[in-house]
């Protein structure tokens, strides 16, 4: 149930500040605050989780955040925007038969669980994919793409409802936006999960320090974000992208060298200021390029498709980096017992900050041929 909320929250979002806000300064703004709440929310939740499990219990968290949301909901009903309506006055419910692609819909979601699913399983073990009911649904997933794919270039060919238009790719800047995402998204989120998990495995850390050691993260992202807005209209995306992606390159590597016994300003400090840059930019960036270069009726899609892209980075990080550095702490391991012993949890975290290094740049890559035209995104137009 989350996972719906949020995946029809962003898109929904992008959709109305691209119709409430004109392009301009205003509306680059506005996406600054759209992606500057994420990280703020997030160290709030970190901060008062860390202090939760110390003391109150976890439970806590789970009730507080229930009772926001259902607050949230009730000022929503008369903040947001009314829907619009048909000639009748009335919302016409007919057209969730005849304007949505419920084949495609199905095809996806199917594909989607079921890679989500088989991912959460590597996660936990890389021997799990040897079972026959992962393997069966590995060879579902993988049927499924190219019929989703041909399936979508039916529907637009006959001119009807596409889940995911194979036209939106032909956007060069958009699908290298999208490309971009998913490695920084799943970077950053791999950075907070093993450098808390370093914090408290490794270094002997409790939860509330680790959290506090990774605010610097947060607060770097923070400000990434509401400086984007007012200087994206001045500065080449270009070199506001592949710069970030370059500084954001660097967490990894220095969380890749860094030694146990080494203070927190040595190293990890600049790590975890360095890891949000290129995410928390692209983020803005990636709204502005959407309110761009595609037409107010297909935004929102566009701002789905970013949306699930970033999901799908942080599933795959995940995934990958828990497999490179449960393979290589087994390795380390002089037996199974010693698995959990530090030395080689620490070598298998190692493995996979190096294999976030190789993503970043991957991603920096990407930028440095894939937008090397973009220019500057989120001018004010007559």
């Amino acid at each position: 149930m989350q996972g719906v909320a949020v995946s029809l929250c962003l898109p929904t979002s992008v959709a109305i500040v691209s119709q409430a806000v004109p392009a301009g300064r205003r509306r680059n703004i506005s996406y600054s605050v759209l992606g500057f709440v994420q990280p703020a929310g997030f160290s709030a939740g970190l901060v008062l989780g860390g202090v939760m499990v110390n003391t109150i219990g976890w439970r806590y968290g789970y009730y507080i955040s229930g009772g926001l949301t259902l607050a949230l909901f009730v000022v929503s009903i008369w903040s947001l925007p009314a829907d619009r309506r048909d000639a009748s006055g009335k919302i016409n419910l007919a057209r969730l038969r005849t304007e949505i692609d419920w084949i495609g819909g199905i095809i996806s979601c199917a594909c989607l669980a079921m890679l989500s699913y088989i991912l959460a399983a590597l996660t936990n073990d890389v021997n799990n994919i040897k079972t026959p009911g992962n393997i069966a649904m590995l060879v579902i997933c993988v049927l499924l793409m190219p019929v989703f794919i041909l399936w979508e270039q039916r529907q637009e060919r006959l001119g009807k409802p596409a889940l995911i238009p194979n036209s939106l790719w032909r956007n060069s800047v958009f699908t290298n936006v999208c490309l971009m995402v998913m490695f920084s998204w799943a970077v950053i989120n791999v950075m907070e999960l093993y450098c808390s998990l370093f914090f408290q495995k490794i270094q002997g850390l409790s939860a509330f320090q680790a959290s506090l050691r990774i605010l610097p993260n947060v607060v770097i992202g923070s400000i990434c974000q509401l400086t984007t807005g007012l200087l994206v209209h001045r500065i080449s995306a270009f070199y506001l992208v592949v710069g970030s992606t370059l500084l954001s390159a660097g967490a990894p590597l220095l969380m890749a060298v860094i030694k146990v016994e080494w203070p927190y300003w040595y190293d990890a400090f600049f790590a975890q200021a360095l890891s949000p840059i290129s995410a928390d930019i692209l983020f803005t960036v990636a709204l502005l390029v959407i309110s761009d270069v595609f037409p107010q009726r297909t935004q929102a899609l566009a701002g789905a498709v970013f949306n699930t892209v970033s999901q799908f980075g942080n599933s795959l990080g995940l995934t990958v980096m828990a497999v490179i550095s449960s393979v290589t702490t087994k390795h380390a391991a002089a037996s199974p017992a010693d698995y959990e012993s530090p030395g080689p949890l620490l070598a298998g975290y190692r493995a996979g900050f190096w294999a976030a290094f190789a993503w970043m740049m991957c991603a920096f890559c990407i930028g440095g041929y894939g937008l090397r035209k973009i220019g500057k995104v989120g001018l004010k137009r007559d």
